[in-house]
């Protein structure tokens, strides 16, 4: 297996305060709200107390990801962070499935905050997958500058986003690390697409991961090929500057007799501190 020549080192994860213009807000309100979530979307829903809240998707009954998004639950309701070109097929696609569930859907106009301090508003979140990417947080429409820099802090993190990287219909869970990141519950009852997802972690079969990766240039487009020689290792996905986000053929990349090149740019792959399994030769990182 080849491995980079020099260690990676991480720099501190900063990004300024401000909105995020790619997502929306939407909850999720009656008596039967967590019920109803808990049985479609593959997080606990019905274990979050007030205040909590967690990363879930809705799968496919092929166990692909639909759409995946963050559930905060309130005093009263369930606030659902998504996508913003996302939100309105998922709103339709919830009601496709309420049938006599006594729930409602209030869409949001506010935009979704995001700091590395809690901010002061009454719906806001530390953010469920990881401590070093900060706080989610409802703010009013046009209160706030874009944050310009936080997708370079997630990617550094390598944390997919719904619209960059997974799209809908891509990915199984495991490739997007949502069993890592507390999005997947092996122990709740059934879900739209739980059969699938349940044998890949009971077998082990997830042979794909999304991880983040370092550049030797200038990244080259999401869906170019990674190849060490003539074997193909993976593709590329969001980038920023050096550092970008891959789909990884872990098995592959333990066989890889030579350097990792995409687009003739040099590669190195890197290991999430909250990653759970094995990276062949991958350096462990924030």
């Amino acid at each position: 297996m080849w491995i980079g020549s020099e260690a990676t080192k991480m720099r501190d994860i900063q990004f300024k305060t401000g909105f995020l213009p790619g997502r929306a807000l939407f909850s999720i309100e009656g008596p039967d709200a967590g019920h109803f979530l808990n049985n479609l979307v593959t997080a606990d829903i019905e274990g979050l107390a007030p205040g909590q809240a967690t990363l879930a998707a809705l799968l496919s009954p092929q166990g692909k990801i639909l759409f995946d998004f963050f559930v905060l639950r309130t005093a009263d309701a369930y606030l659902i962070d998504c996508a913003a070109r996302q939100r309105a097929e998922l709103v339709k696609r919830l009601g496709f499935y309420k049938l006599r569930a006594k729930v409602s859907v209030a869409v949001h106009e506010g935009e979704v905050g995001v700091s590395l301090q809690e901010p002061k508003s009454d719906l806001r979140f530390a953010d469920p997958r990881s401590a070093a990417i900060g706080w989610r947080y409802v703010v009013e429409r046009d209160s706030l500058a874009e944050s310009l820099d936080y997708d370079a802090a997630r990617i550094a993190l390598g944390l997919a986003d719904s619209e960059a990287d997974l799209g809908s219909g891509e990915f199984f869970p495991h490739e997007a690390n949502l069993d890592q990141l507390g999005a997947v519950s092996f122990n709740k009852g059934c879900y739209v697409g739980q059969e699938v997802v349940s044998r890949m972690e009971h077998r082990g079969t997830a042979r794909s991961r999304i991880l983040p990766v370092e550049l030797g240039g200038e990244a080259p487009p999401k869906g170019t090929e990674i190849r060490s020689g003539d074997k193909l290792v993976g593709s590329m996905l969001s980038s920023f500057g050096r550092q970008g986000l891959a789909l990884i053929r872990l098995d592959r990349l333990g066989d890889a007799a030579e350097p990792l090149l995409t687009d003739g740019v040099t590669l190195t792959v890197l290991k999430p501190r909250w990653a759970r399994y094995d990276v062949p030769g991958a350096q462990e990182i924030a």
